[in-house]
């Protein structure tokens, strides 16, 4: 059924995750308009007017906000201006959809999540990668109970990038949302979320593997992490999750989950091929989107009837791809409710609250509960 409500949306920044994740989207979404967008200073080749030359543009946030016509504002710029942005956009009366890391910290979070019910506003955090193939392949094995109980989940985002970024992501220190454990750690932390809830306690080491050195990621430059080791805990079950993040990783397969339970364990290496395809211009539209190499499947090993222990090539299923979120935010539009938003500032506050129990272990040595 076609939407009944067409929303304009304004566009706040227009780095890569503008062009490449959100742009794109908003066009595939019925509903969804791209009514203008905010780029501070616009250059040859790098230029939204020259991009988009039938929608407004604007040179700064205010009059984007003034505008009775935009409906959505989406904010794509650094994580250190999107809790002041989100918070302007909300008073005025706008729906906001947020790219992650969504905001520094979870008193912000929840400070969002309370204005945004004041106001009757829809309120989105953008969790893309809930829509990666592999972590849709992990749910279903959890939902069927194909693994039994969960004893030990490992979740990796590994690299080798011996260089550090010269974005805020290498920029930004983590007292405003920058670094590895926003940026990357933040998409491990939510899948977690997603399918364990909150942990009863976590304990971290934060490394600069460029350097070799353990830090405590305190706000000196010095004390900034590259890579992340962590564990949460969670008492009622038993299960451990490590939360691992590196740079210097020298592998032909990344590896992305290693899952034991007590009938089978699943082992998948390389990262969900959408981000890579977008980069490279696929459209969302084309057939091969979001599918996965059959070469890149992941194994499992189950206990068959007769109590041996037998392996096998494990499908990852058919994607979802990154459309489904902003579908999702079309229908909470459309809908007004809560539960139909795909990610909830409630939600994103939950996952800071266990980054900042992570960053206090991390300092102190000492298991945190969040």
């Amino acid at each position: 059924m076609a939407p009944s409500n067409k929303y304009n949306v304004g566009i706040v920044g227009y780095g890569l995750s503008a062009k490449v994740f959100q742009i794109p989207f908003v066009a595939l979404t019925d509903s969804l308009v791209l009514h203008s967008i905010v780029q501070r200073s616009p250059s040859p080749g790098n230029s939204a007017p020259e991009d988009h030359p039938s929608v407004k543009h604007f040179t700064s946030i205010e009059p984007m906000l003034a505008d009775p016509d935009v409906d959505v504002i989406i904010i794509s710029t650094p994580p250190n201006t999107h809790y002041e942005t989100a918070r302007d956009a909300l008073r005025n009366g706008k729906h906001v959809l947020v790219e992650k890391p969504f905001v520094p910290t979870s008193s912000q979070a929840e400070e969002l999540a309370a204005l945004a019910k004041e106001k009757k506003r829809i309120l989105c955090v953008y969790q893309n990668r809930r829509w990666d193939s592999d972590f849709l392949t992990v749910q279903k094995l959890l939902r069927e109970g194909t693994l039994g109980r969960i004893v030990e989940f490992e979740t990796h985002f590994d690299r080798f990038r011996l260089e550090k970024p010269t974005t805020w992501k290498g920029q930004l220190g983590m007292d405003q949302a920058g670094g590895v454990l926003y940026d990357l750690g933040t998409h491990l932390l939510d899948q977690v979320y997603v399918l364990f809830g909150m942990p009863s306690s976590v304990s971290a080491k934060f490394l600069n593997q460029r350097e070799g050195r353990i830090v405590t990621g305190e706000s000196d430059e010095s004390q900034q992490p590259d890579s992340i080791s962590a564990v949460l805990a969670y008492a009622d079950s038993g299960l451990l999750v490590h939360v691992r993040i590196s740079v210097v990783s020298v592998e032909t397969k990344q590896p992305r989950f290693r899952i034991r339970g007590t009938k089978g364990s699943y082992q998948k290496a390389f990262l969900d091929p959408q981000e890579d395809q977008l980069r490279g211009g696929m459209a969302a539209t084309d057939a091969r989107f979001g599918k996965e190499d059959e070469s890149r499947y992941g194994r499992l090993c189950y206990v068959t009837e007769d109590g041996k222990i037998a392996d096998k090539v494990y499908p990852t299923v058919e994607p979802e791809t990154y459309t489904k979120i902003f579908e999702g935010f079309a229908k909470a539009l459309e809908t007004g409710n809560e539960e139909d938003i795909p990610v909830t500032a409630s939600q994103a506050a939950k996952v800071l609250k266990i980054i900042e129990a992570l960053r206090e272990s991390a300092k102190t040595g000492r298991d945190v509960a969040p």
